[in-house]
């Protein structure tokens, strides 16, 4: 089974870690501060989004990362590494065909920055140089243009959309799939320290 180290990564401004008990208050605020955005296109952004469901969060991923299921990452600022900036996951859909997921969120008073771009070319190296995957891909709801940038920044190939995949307050929403494959990773300008 493919584990991953949990040493904290760095980037030209961030920092990516695994989360801690301590950080649910900064966590809580973060989301608090991004319900009017999230709550569009995450069925876990729910308006009553309080304490317990940072904490419970908090101990689901210490606990996926312990079983190798799913690797989440807060994103700090190296300027200000106590305020939350946002989350970035890496998991595994196939172990057996090397194939894994990136999903991510960037707190709104802090989007357009390139803050999202840059912890997910880090998360590409973590997939693809850590993870050893062959396949890395993102599902990002239709009229989500935030994240479809990052998808195109970074050089994923869009592939085609599910239909009606998640449901999210109440209403089904289609996702459209990015792939990124371990070969064309090094043609598409995603080399670290690449601007956004």
């Amino acid at each position: 089974m493919e584990s991953l180290d949990p040493t904290a990564r760095t980037t030209d401004r961030l920092l990516l870690r695994p989360f801690e008990r301590r950080d649910s208050a900064a966590l809580l605020e973060a989301v608090r501060a991004s319900l009017p955005e999230l709550a569009q296109w995450l069925p876990w952004a729910h308006l009553r989004y309080g304490r317990s469901d940072a904490q419970s969060y908090i101990r689901e991923s210490m606990r996926s990362w312990k079983e190798g299921k799913a690797y989440d990452l807060a994103i700090r600022g190296l300027e200000d590494p106590r305020r939350h900036l946002g989350n970035i996951s890496v998991w595994f859909i196939s172990r057996s065909f090397k194939t894994g997921e990136i999903g991510y969120w960037i707190r709104s008073d802090e989007t357009g920055k390139g803050i999202g771009t840059e912890a997910t070319r880090k998360a590409l190296d973590i997939a693809f140089n850590e993870l050893h995957l062959h396949r890395a891909i993102l599902r990002i709801a239709i009229g989500n243009r935030a994240s479809e940038r990052v998808a195109e920044k970074l050089g994923f190939v869009r592939e085609g959309v599910l239909r009606e995949e998640i449901k999210v307050r109440g209403e089904w929403l289609d996702h459209s799939v990015w792939g990124m494959l371990e070969h064309e990773r090094h043609h598409t300008g995603t080399r670290p320290g690449a601007e956004a």
